[in-house]
């Protein structure tokens, strides 16, 4: 029998509202020890997920543009198109949509709700636990 995505998601994702500076989520994310944060819409106050940024999106689409880490919003640089699974879909259909969409990171909701996040790291290590992806992934993050 095939394994869901909530079996090997990792749980309670970090959300920060679309307004919140670049610095801010760069910090919850070094104090969280993950490398993205889904970005709601604060205003509407549903939690409706808007997008996802990641430390690499910092780096290219802030820094690496002379943007202002302070005075730009994660709203004006996540990733809008996202691609998502629900916890009781197949571990198999993650690995299709990021084979097919060339993605390392998927959002997981449930009835609209984001409630986890799946990454390619976690499908290495459902996958083939004694590979060099899996040991890296299992790994304490570097400080």
């Amino acid at each position: 029998m095939s394994r869901k995505i909530k079996e090997i998601m990792t749980p309670g994702p970090v959300t920060v509202p679309r307004l919140a500076s670049v610095r801010d989520a760069a910090r919850w994310m070094r104090d969280t020890a993950i490398g993205d944060v889904l970005v709601s819409d604060d205003v509407s106050g549903d939690g409706r997920l808007l997008g996802l940024v990641t430390d690499r999106d910092l780096v290219v689409r802030v820094l690496a543009a002379g943007l202002d880490p302070d005075s730009t919003n994660v709203g004006d640089v996540c990733s809008s198109q996202l691609v998502s699974v629900a916890p009781d879909d197949d571990v198999g259909h993650a690995v299709d949509l990021m084979r097919r969409h060339a993605l390392r990171r998927l959002p997981v909701l449930d009835d609209g709700r984001a409630v986890g996040v799946v990454s390619i790291g976690d499908l290495a290590m459902e996958r083939d636990p004694d590979s060099a992806l899996a040991d890296i992934s299992a790994a304490d993050p570097n400080s």
